[in-house]
């Protein structure tokens, strides 16, 4: 079976690389020499550098930037990441952590923690997206849904742990030029096939009676938007709550289900945020199905005593975790946002919008959060975080710091 699993894989990279030496390429005008793109980080100027001031409580940070701590210590130390045109050992990025953790746990006034920041810190900039150059910031946030360890009449919609016959490919194991791209497939009569779309696993029941349910909801839009979030906070009737986190997606690709309003007329840009979209969807029941199943991915999750867990493996910290393209922005690492917040009332409306900036560390990514133009913001848990999250659409910075001593 392995050795019938590798002929697969072999031909599928063959496939995927090969198929144009088989063709006769057709007769096209010669295109134009592609534009050089600059590098998704560039140093920073101390004339250029921003008023690097926070609005939220040296606590939070302080346990953000130990939870990177602890991934950073799992790591062999001969990893390295790139800033701008330099590159960076685990222990460079460990004592960048360690140096600003004990500026933070100082004492002192905001004043002088950004006087010795300013000192002791080299400052990258994203290069964000062109033309503007700016990063696109929105939010998630950790739901938190009622729900049964049993199927009754009213709790009738799983969520699944991770199948066992999803096979997950990393590409780059067999061509360079595929490196950090993966397939998850399954096999099928011998072949790797793509894994099931969500019609196929929430309409046609491709997992139903293999024992992989987690928990039973009420509410299809609610997990819909579970997955969206990656992880959530399960409360049964009982009153014991557990939380579940992100294991694994059917590989499918993000499609969504906001853009499908827009295109069809059913929702404006200046009104759609996440709570429009689930209020069009309770009152639209009837077209409810076929929206959700425009987006084919769909997350597996996992039972976890910490939560909710990014990326690397971390519990995220509310108003101080990011999720980025990370590919291409150093995992774990020390960054500084400036962007706009939703300001709300008491009755959850949107009163203004109000300019922030804050120190952040960048554990997790998302499958919608790709290149150097885009940001996620950890918001954390309930109804306050659910509607910031569902509003913040704003552009603004991104930068990241890197301990000055540690520059090679």
């Amino acid at each position: 079976m392995k050795k019938t699993i590798l002929i697969i894989l072999g031909c599928l990279i063959l496939l995927v690389g090969g198929c144009a030496f088989f063709r006769k390429p057709p007769v096209v005008p010669a295109p134009p020499p592609p534009q050089k793109e600059g590098p998704p980080l560039a140093a920073v100027t101390a004339g250029d550098l921003p008023v690097l001031r926070d609005d939220l409580d040296r606590e939070s940070l302080g346990r953000a930037l130990r939870k990177s701590l602890e991934y950073y210590a799992r790591l062999p130390e001969r990893s390295t990441y790139r800033m701008g045109e330099k590159r960076f050992t685990v222990s460079d990025m460990k004592e960048t952590l360690q140096a600003f953790l004990e500026i933070v746990e100082s004492g002192d006034s905001p004043a002088a923690i950004e006087r010795r920041v300013r000192g002791a810190f080299d400052v990258y900039r994203a290069s964000g997206s062109a033309p503007s150059g700016k990063v696109l910031f929105t939010g998630y946030y950790e739901p938190v849904l009622k729900g049964s360890l049993e199927r009754t009449d009213l709790y009738r919609y799983p969520i699944y742990r991770k199948p066992d016959d999803s096979v997950v490919v990393q590409l780059g194991k067999f061509r360079e030029k595929y490196r950090n791209e993966r397939l998850v497939g399954r096999l099928e009569n011998g072949e790797l096939v793509p894994y099931f779309t969500r019609e196929e696993i929430d309409g046609a029941g491709a997992l139903e009676n293999r024992g992989l349910e987690i928990a039973w909801f009420s509410d299809p839009v609610d997990i819909f938007f579970l997955h969206i979030q990656g992880s959530g906070m399960v409360c049964l009737h009982d009153g014991a709550c557990f939380q579940v986190s992100y294991a694994q997606s059917n590989g499918r690709a993000y499609r969504s289900i906001g853009r499908l309003l827009i295109d069809s007329g059913k929702a404006t840009r200046e009104n759609l945020s996440m709570q429009g979209i689930k209020k069009y969807l309770r009152e639209h029941p009837e077209e409810a199905r076929e929206i959700l199943n425009y987006n084919e991915s769909y997350v597996f999750f996992r039972t976890v005593d910490e939560g909710p867990v990014g990326s690397i493996g971390v519990a995220l910290t509310g108003g101080r975790s990011i999720a980025t393209d990370q590919t291409i922005f150093p995992r774990g690492a020390l960054a500084f946002i400036k962007t706009r917040k939703p300001v709300i009332g008491p009755g959850g409306d949107i009163l203004s919008r109000a300019p922030f900036s804050r120190f952040v560390l960048n554990q997790d990514t998302g499958g919608a959060i790709t290149g150097p133009g885009r940001v996620d913001l950890f918001c954390g848990r309930g109804s306050e975080a659910e509607i910031t999250a569902g509003h913040l659409k704003e552009e603004g910075e991104l930068y990241f710091l890197i301990l000055k001593k540690a520059k090679k």
